[in-house]
Parts: C-alpha cells; structure tokens; sequence
C-alpha cells in the first residue's frame, strides 16, 4: 500500500489518516478499534480490510479517530468518533469520490453502525467483530446495507452465537463468516480476514455488474 499521510477537518478538529487513491469513484473508509484500549488506525485487521479493497481498485482511508496519534481532541464514548466518521466521508467527497462502502472492527464496527442511519451516501457496510457483548446495538435495527460480518470463533467481545441472534434484526441476508481458532484480535489471521472480505467483493462486485445484463449461454 502506498497510502498518502493527509490531515481533514471534524468540526474545530484536525484528524490525521492514510489516503491511498486509486481510479474511479469507489472507496472504502475503515474504523479502528477502542482508542483507551490500544486502538488506532495502524491496526493489523483495519489494514487487512483496506488491502482487500485495494486489490479491487476501491481508494481506501483508515483515520485516527480524535485524541489518538496526531489527531486532535479526546476520546467522546463513540459520540464523537461518530462526527470523525461523518467528516471522513465529507472529505472524500470533497475529493470527487461518490460510491462509499464502510467499515469498523470492534468499536469502529459500533460508531459506524450507530451513524449508519443518517449517512445515506454509504452504499454498503461490513463489520469485523461488533462487539454485542461489551456494547448495545439496541439502537441498531434493519439495514439492507449490512453486507459482511467477520467474527472469530473464541471472541468473548463479539461472540459469534450473539452476532448471529442479531443477524436477523440486522439484514438475514448479510455474509457472516468466522474465523476458527482465533479471538477478538485475529494474532496472525490478517490474510485470512483479507482473503473473506476479497472473496465477497469478488461476488458481489460481480452480481452487482451483471445484474441487468441477460445470462450469457455458451456451447
């Protein structure tokens, strides 16, 4: 990834991420975790999440949410963290970008998902780990734009059962895939987590091309 070290606007704030920009006007924007539990946007998994984009021709941004690295500002218990989102997605506009897939993991995963309903220009929203046993979705009702879930089969944060009890709520349509013998930090898995999220992208991107194109029959 040769990813660009750009600064944006949230309100009175200056926001510091990693820009990489490809052709066309796709791009994906990726939530790191918790900032008071180590969380920034250098994290292995959010990197993982924005390689599978790339590879797609997707531009991709990861940013450090207020008061983590250069970012200015403290951490806001995911109210503010949701405005750093919002200004993210106003900033790529600015920059001529207009089909916005989104994505958090862990805590990402529940700031996003609590502005989903009020960010239209979003197309589709993935999730590593949302964390329902540490967090509330209550708030979080059904949304076509659920696309993909990623959970990991020993994670006490998000246990794969309760995602599932949720996923019905959520869209009974979305992509949940788990990964077997690791837990909520995915140590050594980024390939893997890279591989799911390529994978859907491969069929979705797909089914979405040649949605109104007749079957094409050979032989």
């Amino acid at each position: 990834m040769t990813e660009k070290h750009i600064f944006f606007q949230s309100g009175a704030l200056r926001l510091e991420g990693l820009l990489e920009r490809m052709p066309g006007e796709q791009v994906m924007v990726m939530a790191h975790p918790h900032p008071l539990y180590g969380g920034n946007m250098h994290n292995p998994v959010v990197a993982a999440v924005l390689s599978a984009y790339l590879r797609k021709g997707y531009s991709t941004l990861r940013f450090n949410f207020r008061g983590v690295g250069q970012s200015e500002g403290q951490y806001d218990e995911g109210i503010g963290e949701q405005e750093d989102v919002r200004s993210a997605l106003t900033f790529l506009a600015e920059q001529g970008l207009t089909r916005f897939d989104l994505g958090g993991y862990s805590f990402g995963a529940w700031v996003c998902a609590a502005g989903l309903k009020s960010w239209t220009q979003v197309q589709r929203f993935g999730m590593v780990s949302p964390p329902v046993a540490f967090m509330s979705f209550d708030f979080f009702s059904f949304d076509k734009r659920v696309a993909w879930i990623i959970g990991a089969e020993s994670d006490d944060i998000a246990p794969p059962v309760m995602i599932r009890e949720q996923i019905p709520l959520w869209n009974p349509d979305v992509i949940f895939k788990v990964i077997k013998g690791s837990d909520h930090f995915y140590g050594g898995r980024a390939q893997e987590i890279e591989t799911l999220v390529g994978a859907f992208l491969e069929k979705s991107d797909y089914d979405s091309s040649n949605a109104s194109r007749p079957e094409e029959k050979t032989g």
